[in-house]
């Protein structure tokens, strides 16, 4: 394999894999980017059309490792549709064969504010009694292969304004960190653990699914798995931030004291909630659609609304997190991006005098 950066100076080391090339495809659409660091829109653009284009599924699949989260409006596609999308994007961007949309609950999930209210009884009474920042998660860490991209299309909403989702940046929050710091993350180990579903487990009869929730290793009733605090996104290449969140905060991080772990998990959390400035905020229409990577952003519901609000959620299942110790930042990558020394193709941002620009090796 050759090396994924070349030109002035030594050959940087070698990845386990080399990161995908954005080919192209969507640049005919109208896009913007919603803030610089995350998010973008694409306003104009039906996934019913592509959905037969495996290439442009592809290029998609790419743009959400890249930018984190790209909206689309006004959608008119089926759940059947829906499912399959999902799971392409994962498919056509080389995740494990045995890897198929996640089966909690259901192969799709359908977000309802009556249904969490039961499940999650505590955390909406008012006041809640936990601080709003405590729902950050990414989509089933507690699975040993958690999701790879997600896919949520909002059908209700509950009224006039409210229940807008955040996504942040965990690219951008690894960057934000110092690098004896960056070194420090890079040494742990997490156990993310969910338990809500052990709640749930306790207090209805209904079963829960206990083999091959999406891929065969993701099994049994202890809705816990040990992942890389620091991860390597296969797709870009870059490390970011992944042991962050509720299911951190209900499960631990590996190795340390009790008062270091408590100081761990603050300051990793106080990197989305204390910078703004690596979060998009969506303000939901009917039927819109959301499409993420869960590797490498988190998210939130804002539960500022009393009506109802229903929506459709599909979660493909990824690969094993690994950190390869050769992957770069995000913003490395993008510095040396500008020399012309990366063999892969980089959308470049919308406030960049080059709309898009094919960087080829020298």
């Amino acid at each position: 394999m050759p090396s994924l950066i070349k030109g002035r100076g030594n050959p940087l080391p070698e990845l386990q894999r080399t990161p995908l090339q954005y080919s192209g495809s969507f640049d005919e659409f109208e896009s913007f980017d919603l803030t610089s660091a995350i998010g973008r829109e694409y306003p104009k653009v039906q996934l019913s059309d592509i959905i037969n284009d495996d290439n442009r599924i592809r290029d998609l699949a790419v743009l959400c490792s890249q930018r984190g989260v790209v909206f689309f409006r006004e959608q008119d596609i089926s759940t059947e549709q829906l499912k399959i999308l999902t799971n392409k994007l994962g498919e056509l961007t080389g995740k494990p064969e045995e890897s198929k949309n996640g089966t909690h609950d259901e192969e799709v999930f359908y977000i309802s504010s009556v249904r969490e209210k039961e499940n999650h009884s505590n955390r909406f009474e008012a006041p809640l009694p936990k601080l709003a920042s405590y729902l950050w998660h990414s989509d089933i860490t507690f699975e040993n292969l958690p999701s790879d991209y997600a896919i949520l299309q909002m059908v209700d909403l509950p009224g006039d304004a409210g229940g807008d989702t955040i996504w942040a940046s965990a690219y951008e929050m690894f960057d934000r960190m110092s690098p004896a710091y960056q070194k420090l993350a890079e040494g742990l180990t997490a156990t993310h653990y969910q338990p809500v579903f052990s709640r749930i487990m306790k207090s209805t009869t209904d079963p829960l699914i206990t083999e091959d929730r999406g891929h065969p290793e993701n099994r049994g009733l202890d809705f816990e798995a040990t992942h890389p605090v620091v991860r390597t996104n296969p797709i870009t290449g870059w490390k970011h931030l992944f042991g962050v969140g509720q299911q951190i905060h209900d499960g631990k991080i590996n190795g340390v004291t009790d008062r270091e772990e408590d100081i761990l998990k603050k300051y990793f959390l106080q990197l989305i909630t204390e910078n703004h400035d690596l979060q998009v905020r969506f303000r939901w229409g009917k039927n819109d659609i959301a499409v993420w990577d869960n590797r490498c952003t988190f998210h939130t519901a804002t539960m500022d609304y009393t009506g109802e609000r229903k929506g459709i959620r599909i979660t493909s299942v990824g690969e094993k997190p690994y950190l390869d110790p050769n992957s770069l930042s995000r913003r490395e990558a993008l510095r040396l991006a500008e020399l012309g020394k990366t063999v892969y193709n980089q959308p470049e941002n919308r406030d960049s005098p080059a709309k898009r620009r094919k960087i080829s090796v020298e």
